[in-house]
């Protein structure tokens, strides 16, 4: 069997929503990842960070309110941080998997950047909320610094970040390097962390990158065989959670942006990940995508289950 070139999307059920809940979920996770390094899939692989981050950003700005000789963490500086932190889960369990196994493969994590145009019209209109919930005092003084910020009746108010478009994989010819020797890469956490470059530097943003569409990016830039994005169904649905659902074995990406035309796909959820494996497959279709989820791939890569999207 000739080994697939193979970029893995891994989303919140893969890794939980704590530290603990990671701790258990990554175990898991690395079963299915080794069954598919030992159906001789040569894996890259990305994974979401909104739970991570948002902790990450709540911890660093409760430090700033606590110690006032602190400087509150950027957002660019807390996905860093994320990134670190579920990359160092994953390579290690996944390692411990592999060797529990007999295979002997390094894991590494790659800290990714992705740039991103200041004028992309998501920093206008900013709609990923983060954190924790402030009062109207702490929100005016957000809103003073020139965040933007929105209110949940009853709850309180939450910072709202920009979700714009990935230009480049900064480190791509890294990742590239690695995943030729034959290691397993774990790239473009959480999106990527989102930088604008500034004549020879790179400046962090403001905002967070769509895992999604950074997976459609990152499998189209590696010429992978094939994108699998791990979700929390175990298939594509037509008509999802209405008594008319039906399960949507194998699609065309015509037939998939028909679908979208007619509004099957809900935002946040699944339309991201159609039109990020139409976007892969519109820069290589030759190759293909399967949706399904983390319990369900091992039997999905032999057919049994899961949806395969084809150009």
């Amino acid at each position: 069997m000739s080994r697939k070139r193979a970029v893995v999307s891994l989303g919140h059920e893969a890794l939980g929503y704590t530290i603990l809940e990671q701790w258990d979920a990554v175990k898991v996770t690395a079963k299915a990842l080794a069954d598919l390094v030992e159906a001789d899939y040569q894996l890259t692989i990305t994974h979401s960070n909104g739970p991570q981050v948002s902790m990450i950003h709540k911890a660093m700005t409760e430090l700033r309110r606590i110690y006032i000789d602190y400087t509150p963490a950027p957002m660019c500086v807390c996905s860093a941080m994320s990134q670190g932190y579920v990359g160092y889960d994953i390579q290690n369990a996944l390692r411990a998997e592999l060797l529990s196994r007999g295979i002997s493969k390094a894991v590494s994590t790659i800290l990714t950047q992705v740039t991103v145009d200041p004028y992309d019209e998501a920093f206008y209109e900013p709609t990923k909320t983060i954190g924790r919930y402030m009062s109207a005092e702490d929100a005016e003084i957000e809103i003073k610094k020139g965040n933007f910020v929105k209110e949940e009746p009853g709850k309180g108010f939450l910072r709202v970040v920009a979700a714009p478009k990935p230009i480049d994989i900064v480190e791509i010819d890294a990742i590239r390097t690695l995943a030729d020797a034959g290691q397993v890469v774990i790239a473009c956490g959480g999106g990527g962390i989102p930088v604008i470059e500034q004549s020879h530097a790179l400046k962090g943003a403001s905002a967070v990158i769509e895992k999604d569409s950074i997976a459609g990016k990152l499998a189209a830039d590696l010429h992978a065989d094939m994108l699998i994005i791990l979700t929390g169904v175990p298939c594509v649905y037509k008509s999802f959670g209405t008594p008319k659902q039906e399960a949507l074995a194998a699609l065309t990406t015509a037939e998939a942006k028909e679908l979208i035309v007619r509004g099957e796909f809900e935002e946040g959820t699944m339309l991201p990940k159609i039109e990020a494996s139409i976007d892969y497959l519109e820069k290589c279709p030759s190759g293909s995508v399967l949706i399904t989820s983390i319990t369900d791939v091992t039997g999905a890569i032999k057919g049994k289950c899961g949806t395969v999207i084809t150009a």
